[in-house]
């Protein structure tokens, strides 16, 4: 008798779960890791309190060609309402050391950004101050260049140690990581972040708790807070700024505030918002994503593109723009 794939796959995770890995969880709802909580359930979901656990199991499912995806809080991310067929690797509260010494922050890739900020502004270190309302992990963050007023964290890196695809330990420099608006030369290569060193400039204390004060209050007057949303749904760039505008303020144009289908709703707050009014499905959110850029694009002729990023069942992650396409 022959096993079946979802049979033969389930054998591999038996045996995964068994090696030093940390902490596994078969057939646990993505809904609750991620701050849309929309997702079907995953596979496994282990979290790992080290890194050579990371490379076991990046070693593993590269073995045995297990699709992975690995998450921190899940702040940037659509789980499709199937789950997920294979590994999620969760960098979280096990995964967060922060250590100070001198201007330089070593940050262990699950650490929360808000808190690590804090941590600096603390120590009277500067250049975080614009992070200080993402709720994500330092290592989605650097990973994708992240940050707030036209700042990217890379401008504060100096090295990044990650995990590859084939579960060898690698540093990396701020050159080799190659920065750019919202990009990195990380992103798309399979590589796992698991610690960042980065690199402040001395300041007052109160100067930045006052310049982090600012930034909040911002975020509180302009974004939705109590609803379940992903933060920018639509990717902004100077040459967007330039031309049409930033997104929310096209789609705002475009007359898409308190659009909904099913539970997924543009927030009446920021127009490049999409919350979760309790049952959204990721259904609901793809089909309003769709509608935003049908209409903007017959509107004005420009095609928005997502800054979201969907997971398909089979572990596929891309912009939420290209889903089913």
């Amino acid at each position: 008798m022959t096993l079946s794939s979802r049979q033969a796959r389930r054998v591999l995770l038996d045996r995964l779960i068994t090696q030093d890995v940390g902490q596994c969880t078969f057939d646990e709802p993505l809904s609750e890791h991620n701050s849309w909580q929309i997702g079907g359930p995953a596979d496994l979901l282990i979290e790992p309190g080290r890194a050579d656990q990371v490379a076991a199991v990046a070693r593993f499912v590269n073995q045995f060609r297990i699709p992975l995806v690995v998450i921190g809080q899940g702040t940037n991310l659509l789980f499709d309402d199937a789950g997920l067929r294979g590994v999620v690797l969760k960098l979280g509260e096990n995964f967060s050391a922060i250590r100070i010494e001198d201007n330089r922050i070593t940050a262990e890739s699950g650490a929360w950004v808000p808190g690590l900020a804090h941590k600096a502004m603390q120590a009277g270190l500067a250049g975080l101050e614009h992070t200080i309302g993402i709720p994500g992990t330092i290592g989605g963050l650097v990973l994708m260049n992240g940050g707030s007023q036209r700042k990217g964290i890379g401008e504060n890196v100096r090295r990044v140690e990650v995990v590859s695809r084939e579960g060898e330990l690698l540093e990396l420099s701020r050159e080799e990581c190659a920065f750019s608006y919202r990009r990195s030369a990380l992103q798309g290569t399979g590589v796992v972040v698991v610690r960042v060193e980065l690199e402040c400039e001395r300041q007052e204390p109160r100067q930045i708790r006052r310049q982090m004060l600012d930034d909040l209050r911002e975020r509180r007057r302009k974004f939705p807070r109590k609803e379940p949303n992903c933060g920018s749904v639509f990717l902004s760039t100077s040459e967007m700024h330039a031309s049409v505008g930033p997104p929310g303020k096209i789609i705002e144009e475009a007359g898409l505030k308190g659009v909904r289908i099913g539970d997924a709703e543009v927030s009446h707050r920021h127009a490049n918002f999409i919350v979760n009014h309790g049952n959204a499905s990721s259904a609901d959110v793809l089909a309003l994503i769709s509608h935003i850029r049908q209409v903007v694009d017959s509107l004005i002729g420009f095609e928005l593109c997502c800054e979201v990023r969907y997971v398909s069942p089979e572990g596929v992650i891309m912009p939420a723009h290209r889903a089913g396409l």
